[in-house]
């Protein structure tokens, strides 16, 4: 299984990214996906989880009416798309995949340990 984030870089504040997870050796159709992020120095942190036929979402509190996630089961892709970003949501970013299929809202998880795999990470970084 892999799965490889994509698309970090450097922006203003105020301003907008998108970014991307390929995931490849596993069947991403049924998976429930997320994305975490990680200051330095702090605990890695819930953003955004999608489940598998994109029906449910959530969000983070920090991040809720900013972000947006999103998938594409044929190209094996979830999104994650940044808006309004100030520079506290300077990490990196880390999509993860839970295997199990998601049904109900409690259905999609949002601490880490329930995820199974794990991106290796893009660096977001946002300027004042």
């Amino acid at each position: 299984v892999q799965l490889q984030a994509y698309g970090g870089g450097l922006v203003q504040a105020g301003g907008s990214l998108r970014l991307s997870c390929a995931a490849s050796g596993l069947t991403f159709s049924s998976y429930t996906m997320g994305w975490f992020r990680q200051a330095p120095g702090k605990e890695r942190e819930f953003v955004a989880a999608i489940s598998w036929n994109g029906a449910i979402s959530k969000y983070g509190d920090s991040v809720a009416g900013r972000f947006t996630i999103s998938r594409d089961n044929v190209k094996n892709t979830v999104y994650l798309q940044m808006n309004s970003l100030k520079p506290e949501d300077t990490a990196v970013y880390y999509c993860a995949g839970d295997r199990r299929r998601a049904y109900v809202s409690e259905d999609v998880r949002t601490a880490t340990d329930e995820y199974m795999y794990w991106g290796q990470g893009t660096l977001v970084t946002v300027s004042s």
